[in-house]
């Protein structure tokens, strides 16, 4: 038997179920000779025997009885994915996003926003974490797209590219009380100021060290964080001196009420889209990358 006959299994299991022919032929619309005959020709092809007769009914075999274990699990799945397809968003196309944890959640969420306005309806799928463990799932097609803010780093050899969506100057945020005990010019002003930094982990981190080198100015760092909403939070507290993307420094001022000191031009955090597309092609994709271009990033 090179392959199973599942109509000859459905007759086989509705006969167990009803415990006769004639009352598994009445179920299925046929008549006794037609199921008794194709039980037949399903016994035969399996090789086995289905049933025994004792007196005028029908007793299953002890493999007869492991055949119905296995029927029961194939048509209870069965009708599980028809109540499936009857559900609606069964059929919705599923778009899965990782966003490093090195990605400002503002950027992220107004990037993947358009992912969810497609004539097409998507259901969106999205997970946080280190670069990585995303760069991972990417690579075994459990996410369709990465954003991080850098290319994949060089000890991967994942066949996936990078697309540069585009790129910000920094700007420096702190309170206004903070602000106000400042008696310099920014950036002289974060000389010996308090100061929180993106942690290790985030590509600006080392390039806002180099600039503070290079401007000659020296602050308390007084923490790194490796949760950029969390480090909003703290600069909220008063805590110190933030940095940002300036395409998000007007919302972040506004929602964690502080005020700009001054924009680093020389600084700029980038932002990736990592897929196992060589172009862009899938929708979803197509339309966080027009958005990056065209609004986000201009």
């Amino acid at each position: 038997m090179s392959a199973l006959n599942y109509k000859h299994l459905r007759y086989f299991w509705m006969v167990a179920k009803t415990g006769s022919i004639a009352k598994a032929a009445s179920q299925l619309n046929l008549t006794p000779h037609s199921i008794s005959g194709q039980l037949s020709e399903f016994a035969e092809a399996l090789g086995v025997a289905l049933f025994r007769k004792s007196g005028r009914s029908l007793e299953l075999t002890d493999t007869g009885r492991r055949i119905v274990s296995y029927a029961e699990t194939i048509f209870s799945t069965g009708d599980e994915l028809l109540e499936l397809v009857r559900d609606k968003s069964f059929a919705t196309m599923s778009f899965r996003i990782g966003c490093a944890d090195s990605v400002s959640k503002l950027i992220a969420c107004q990037l993947v926003e358009p992912a969810l306005k497609l004539k097409e309806p998507v259901r969106l799928i999205c997970r946080e974490g280190r670069l990585d463990g995303l760069i991972g799932d990417l690579a075994v097609h459990r996410l369709d797209l990465v954003i991080a803010d850098r290319p994949i780093p060089g000890h991967f050899s994942v066949r996936a590219y990078n697309h540069l969506l585009g790129q910000s100057p920094m700007t420096a945020l702190c309170t206004q009380a903070l602000a106000a005990t400042f008696d310099q010019p920014f950036p002289a002003c974060l000389h010996n100021a308090p100061m929180l930094l993106p942690g290790e982990d985030f590509a600006i981190h080392q390039r806002l060290l180099r600039w503070l080198e290079q401007a000659e100015v020296h602050p308390h760092i007084v923490g790194e964080f490796d949760d950029s909403a969390m480090m909003n939070a703290f600069g909220q507290s008063g805590a110190g001196v933030f940095f940002v993307p300036t395409v998000i420094a007007a919302q972040v001022s506004q929602q964690y009420q502080v005020v700009a000191l001054g924009q680093i031009d020389g600084v700029v955090e980038q932002v990736y889209a990592i897929t196992t597309e060589r172009r862009m092609s899938h929708p979803a994709t197509v339309a966080i990358s027009t958005l990056a271009r065209d609004k986000l990033f201009v």
